[in-house]
């Protein structure tokens, strides 16, 4: 990367630590520097040097309409018009937990919080207040935000960059967390046997995001709610990724899984900084004021995180919506496995909804132990090479692909096209 965007990497650099804000946006994993990216529209992006690229990465998911659209900056605008923020309650608030309450079938009360981060984290506090108990089960592969309890064998920027873990987290605190194989339901019935009055919640995500798209095998979700009600364990679903992606209600409307606790964000802050939890009456009640399990923020509830969520979710309750993304994505997954065939390339594409992930090689992608052994090794020329075709994806090969509404037909042909010719490229680098 030359030009305004390599001047701007230097500056930053010398400003932040690595010269971004969050890790996976370096590029280290993909062998680039950044482009640093000026304005967006629709499904595109233009760098600070005006080059423009079709975006599949969404602001790693949010942007389920695309960028900028009309009627979620016109909400954002007459918020505006009243202020950016009070630390008091609005109307607002009120207008979007009622829509997240209408549409995902668990959750009776929510609370707005800043961060799928700060979701997560106070899910788990919850959990262990409501139940007395301190350890937790999460899954390899699976991330659930940078709080200590969940940088145990997590995905994502960790994985990207071979990290099992982080120093900063006590030991002591890394083993009241328990990581198992994802998809492996025998691992939690030995677990939960062994430690079950000590088990405070089973946090998941339903559809795994942060290792690539792993879905779920016909059993395991199910069996899940029966471990946890049958040993007084909380579900927790971590649905900041798949909450008004996959479908209206979530993961746990596709799949009819019924959790204690459902973390959100990306979506329903339609582009803004926003994260929520919810779930059973009962166990929320025991949240500060109505209970004694502290939990605070200056910021949760933002008038204008709030609005564009609002916007957002009425949009998305045009059901026809979801059927447009699915024939979109199924369009473009199925022509980058066919452009795979015809090129000579081994590849696996796994899919939910409105997001999938490519994986280099032949066996089926189940758990964190089958991406790793999928040939990560072929992304970065790959992804280097879509790039020069203006084609923008996440820069690390654990993350997800995320089609917008904004995606039409000619764009999802071009994009399969480039996918094409850099794909004949990494054949003819490797034969």
């Amino acid at each position: 990367m030359n030009g305004r965007s390599r001047e701007l990497f230097l500056k930053a650099k010398e400003l932040i630590p690595g010269g971004v804000n969050s890790p996976v946006r370096a590029g280290r994993a993909v062998g680039v520097d950044p482009p640093f990216i000026q304005r967006a529209d629709g499904c595109y992006l233009w760098d600070a040097d005006g080059k423009r690229y079709i975006d599949y990465v969404g602001s790693w998911g949010p942007m389920i309409l695309g960028h900028r659209p009309p009627e979620v900056i016109q909400a954002i605008s007459g918020a505006l018009e009243n202020g950016t923020s009070y630390g008091a309650p609005t109307e607002l608030e009120v207008n979007l937990a009622k829509l997240i309450v209408e549409a995902v079938p668990s959750i009776e009360i929510v609370r707005m919080v800043n961060s799928g981060t700060e979701a997560t984290m106070s899910a788990i506090r919850l959990a262990r207040g409501f139940t007395g108990r301190n350890m937790i089960i999460k899954f390899d592969g699976c991330y659930h935000g940078h709080t200590d309890s969940c940088l145990v064998s997590a995905g994502s920027g960790l994985a990207t960059f071979g990290i099992p873990g982080s120093p900063g987290v006590p030991a002591d605190l890394a083993r009241l967390t328990i990581s198992l194989p994802f998809n492996n339901l025998e691992a939690v019935e030995v677990t939960v046997k062994k430690f079950g009055d000590q088990i405070a919640a089973i946090i998941v995500e339903p559809i795994a995001g942060n290792m690539g798209v792993v879905l779920p095998e016909e059993g395991f979700l199910e069996g899940l709610r029966r471990i946890t009600r049958e040993n007084d364990i909380l579900l927790i679903f971590d649905e900041v990724i798949t909450g008004f992606r996959v479908g209206p209600g979530g993961a746990q409307g596709l799949y009819n899984i019924m959790p204690d606790l459902t973390c959100l964000g990306k979506i329903i802050g339609g582009g803004l900084p926003v994260g929520a939890y919810g779930g059973r009456r009962d166990i929320m009640s025991q949240i500060a004021p109505d209970g004694n399990i502290y939990q605070a923020g200056t910021l949760s509830g933002n008038p204008l995180a709030m609005a564009a969520g609002m916007a957002t979710l009425m949009i998305l309750k045009n059901k026809e919506i979801y059927t447009k993304l699915e024939q979109k994505s199924r369009f473009l997954f199925s022509g980058l496995i066919d452009v795979a065939k015809r090129a000579g390339v081994d590849m696996v594409i796994n899919r939910a909804g409105s997001m999938g992930s490519m994986f280099f090689g032949k066996d089926p992608v189940v758990d964190f132990n089958s991406v790793k052994e999928t040939e990560t090794s072929k992304y970065p020329s790959f992804y280097r090479a879509m790039l020069a075709q203006r084609v923008y994806l996440a820069p690390s090969p654990f993350e997800a692909l995320f089609i917008s509404l904004a995606h039409n037909e000619e764009i999802l042909k071009k994009t399969i096209d480039s996918a094409l010719i850099a794909l004949k490229g990494l054949k003819n680098s490797l034969d």
